[in-house]
């Protein structure tokens, strides 16, 4: 049964864990660091691909803010595995967490239920809980999940998938310039030709041209005639940054998807910057960010003929 408060009924004063400065904290901190969390490779050494965090009882994929704050845990402990589950859930398929190992953070709103002058509101708040990934499992034996090496995987099927994923969704894509961009007022994307990208240390040509497409295809989303989203008017205003920020997520969600690299941007250390004024001047924004990105994501699946 839900507890209902009336007004006279004050429940019982206590500190609260401000869970969304924890979660801004936490993406802010690799930022400062020169690290982008949703740019799923490493320089040098064996290109390593995230997939999108997966609970391994349920079999459903992560979503929003829950996707970054798990890459950030692969990344940090250098996990190979995308697959998570709570330590009850481990337990239940009789595995059991190494001792000494630490949880990673995932969060998810609940509702609360308030008497309001009169009238039932329901407040929503944000909770958490903490996940392992099967490398921190005692069974777990490094030769088991050997993390993919792009050069092993077939670019070509791979590619075709994302052309028939974009063709799908019948945006206006016109191939001119240098520069890419999507252009509100005439809802048209706009992209360099494939042979003016190069390789570079983390992403191939190829990879760096399909990762630019799915960005702007994502932002193609936030327009008055689908998604809605504001986006700001020239580099530097914080609602260019908010949805430069929605369209990195969404890409990177689709890069995981399609298993390519997602390219670094060209002014990276630009790009951070304007992100981290984001989220430090509202502690609340990367889970919007995140949560507008996944939205994005399933829009553009709806578009899909299966």
């Amino acid at each position: 049964m839900t507890q209902v408060l009336t007004q006279q009924e004050q429940p019982q004063t206590f500190k609260r864990r401000d869970l969304h400065q924890q979660v801004t904290d936490t993406i802010v901190q690799q930022l400062e660091t020169g690290v982008v969390p949703w740019q799923q490779s490493w320089k040098g050494g064996n290109t390593r691909l995230f997939d999108i965090p997966a609970n391994f009882s349920t079999g459903k994929k992560y979503r929003g803010i829950n996707i970054v704050l798990l890459w950030c845990s692969m990344f940090d402990k250098q996990y190979s595995s995308n697959e998570w589950g709570s330590f009850k859930q481990w337990q239940a398929k009789k595995e059991s967490v190494r001792k000494g190992e630490k949880g990673s953070l995932i969060v998810y709103y609940d509702t609360l239920e308030k008497e309001v002058d009169g009238k039932i509101e329901k407040i929503p708040f944000l909770k958490s809980s903490v996940v392992f990934n099967r490398c921190q499992l005692s069974s777990y034996t490094p030769d088991e999940q050997q993390p993919e090496n792009i050069n092993q995987i077939s670019l070509v099927d791979r590619l075709d998938r994302v052309e028939e994923f974009v063709f799908n969704t019948k945006a206006d894509i016109e191939h001119k310039g240098t520069t890419p961009c999507y252009i509100p007022s005439q809802d048209k994307i706009l992209m360099p030709y494939g042979h003016t990208f190069k390789d570079t240390e983390t992403a191939t040509a190829t990879e760096g041209y399909y990762s630019t497409l799915l960005h702007e295809l994502t932002h193609w989303t936030g327009s008055k005639a689908r998604m809605k989203r504001e986006g700001g008017k020239k580099f530097g205003d914080q609602n260019y940054a908010a949805e430069e920020l929605v369209a990195e997520l969404g890409a990177a969600f689709l890069c995981a998807e399609f298993k390519i690299n997602n390219v670094e941007k060209g002014d990276q250390a630009s790009y951070i910057a304007s992100w981290l004024k984001v989220l430090k001047d509202n502690k609340k924004y990367i889970i919007t960010a995140a949560s507008e990105a996944s939205k994005a994501v399933e829009y553009l699946q709806t578009l899909q003929p299966n």
